[in-house]
Parts: structure tokens; sequence; C-alpha cells
């Protein structure tokens, strides 16, 4: 059965955005752009909020950008292709490979999971993981915790009300103190 997989960056005090709504602290250096290039292409189909969306929009067109080095043109050779699925109430209309979501989030992870595919369901935005993670349908929680506290903003986590146990599956230092952490569902 096909994972579904929660990967986002992420300050140390828990935050994917700061309270200005700034991230520009998890902008990654080339060995995080490569481990994250390499992550991307374990995923089969992405699932996104429609902020995240509009945020990745740029990777639909990125390759006619001149100033792309080779790495983010091959970010972007990786992720136009890639199936995703847009999960949102004001937009009527999506771009390149993607589609509307036509049901719940649960509904969608099950249709996902049935058809045949390789690679893992990714899970992209916050409000969306939170609601997968709700439904009890996150298999897998993958953290890149970068040294900075922000205090405040948008949480990895999200609240629930529910004890989830995990397994630490993988971790990883970078050159530049960012630790991966890779966490199992327990089931």
């Amino acid at each position: 059965m096909r994972r579904v997989t929660y990967s986002m960056g992420v300050s140390l005090d828990g935050y994917i955005v700061g309270p200005d709504g700034d991230f520009n602290w998890t902008a990654p250096d080339e060995e995080i752009f490569r481990f994250v290039t390499d992550e991307i292409r374990g995923v089969g189909v992405h699932l996104l909020g429609r902020r995240l969306y509009e945020t990745m929009l740029y990777w639909e067109t990125a390759d006619q950008d001149p100033s792309l080095d080779d790495s983010m043109l091959e970010w972007a050779a990786i992720w136009k292709p890639l199936p995703k699925v847009v999960f949102s109430t004001t937009l009527s209309a999506v771009q390149g490979n993607a589609r509307l979501a036509s049901g719940g989030l649960a509904e969608e992870i099950e249709r996902l999971r049935a058809e045949p595919g390789e690679g893992d369901i990714a899970i992209g935005g916050a409000s969306l993981a939170a609601e997968a993670a709700a439904l009890g349908l996150l298999d897998e929680y993958r953290v890149r915790v970068y040294p900075v506290l922000v205090g405040g903003g948008i949480p990895y986590f999200p609240q629930c009300e529910r004890r989830v146990d995990l397994e630490l599956v993988e971790t990883r230092t970078f050159s530049s103190s960012v630790v991966y952490l890779r966490y199992r569902v327990a089931r």
C-alpha cells in the first residue's frame, strides 16, 4: 500500500511559517536542495492545499527561467509532470498536471491508494496535513528542523486531541546544522 507522507521544513520551535508569514529561513542550501529533490523522486502524487499550490505554481514554468542553475532545472523537471491534487474551496481551475480534488481528503487518499501506481502520496501544507493527521491517514512525518526560533506562526504538527506514537526511521544532520528526522506512525 502506498504511504502517505508529510514533509516540510520547520523551525526548532515547531513552525513552518513565522508569525509574519515569512519562511525564508527554510531556503535550502545546495546539499538540502539535492536531498529534497531526491525525496520528491519517491513521490507518485502530491496533495496540496490552495496556498501551497499557489506558491508552487512558479515551478510549472520555471524551466523557462534562464537564471536557474542545473539543480533547480532538475527539480522543475521532476515537479512539473508529477500528478497533483489540489484541495480548495475557492479555486475553479488549476494548471499543469494538477486537478481539483473531487471528494474529501479521506476519499481522495482511499482512491489513490487503490489505484495502481508507484511512489508515496505526499501531503503538502499544514492545514491539509492537520486534517490527514486528525483522520489517522498519515503514515510518515518527515521533518527538516532548521536552527532558528521564530516565536509563532503556522505549526508543523497539528494540534490533535489524541496521542500518536512514532518510530524513528532515519536521521541525518546536514552541514548547515539542519537536522532531518523521519518518523513512521506506529500502528
